[in-house]
């Protein structure tokens, strides 16, 4: 196994360890994590933690993809557990962040569907042998869903400080970016898709 793909089969092992690590009973345990206070802001050392291994993970996604592409590794294998992995990585964060309601659920929701729409848009192209890219929304939603994540873990520092909801406007935003662009996928094989009706 090449180094890219042992890096996505990493990220992908760090998918549980993250749900642990976040959701595990510290206080029926009577383990106390602490915070952190700035300004008026508390920042629990959870989110912190949290923090620093969805930044692994992410780091291991665009370090597997630069690798393959670089060295000339990509593999059969890379290119169907790589998006797997992602979308498994930034969707369990997303149903964790509704769950302890740090996000709207409708957001949350958005952006799954989003996601098993497209999927199914990418298996109907494939069938047909046609590779569909995945444009610039494709590519904003993702860096726009990271940045909103590691906002919210941050407790929307350092916006809260000023009293600007950006973590707020930027779920919603994302929400609204994942959706126009799985539209905008939808829209270019739709015709594949009703061509039997």
């Amino acid at each position: 196994m090449n180094l890219p793909n042992k890096l996505t089969l990493f990220r992908i092992l760090l998918v549980p360890v993250l749900c642990l690590v976040w959701l595990f009973p510290y206080n029926q345990a009577e383990i106390s994590i602490g915070s952190l206070t700035v300004g008026n802001v508390n920042l629990p050392y959870l989110n912190l933690i949290v923090l620093a291994i969805f930044a692994i993970a992410s780091i291991t996604d665009y370090l597997d993809g630069k690798i393959a592409r670089s060295r000339n590794l990509v593999t059969t294998f890379g290119k169907f557990a790589d998006p797997i992995a992602d979308k498994l990585l930034v969707n369990m964060m997303l149903l964790i962040l509704s769950y302890k309601h740090m996000i709207p659920l409708v957001c949350c929701i958005l952006m799954i569907l989003r996601d098993i729409v497209v999927d199914g848009c990418r298996m109907i192209a494939a069938q047909k042998g046609i590779v569909v890219s995945a444009g610039i929304l494709g590519k904003l939603k993702t860096v726009l869903q990271m940045l909103t994540i590691i906002l919210i873990l941050v407790n929307n520092l350092p916006f809260e400080l000023w009293y600007i909801p950006l973590d707020e406007i930027l779920i919603w935003f994302t929400s609204f970016v994942s959706v126009a662009g799985g539209y905008s996928y939808f829209m270019q094989v739709k015709e594949f898709i009703f061509e039997s009706m």
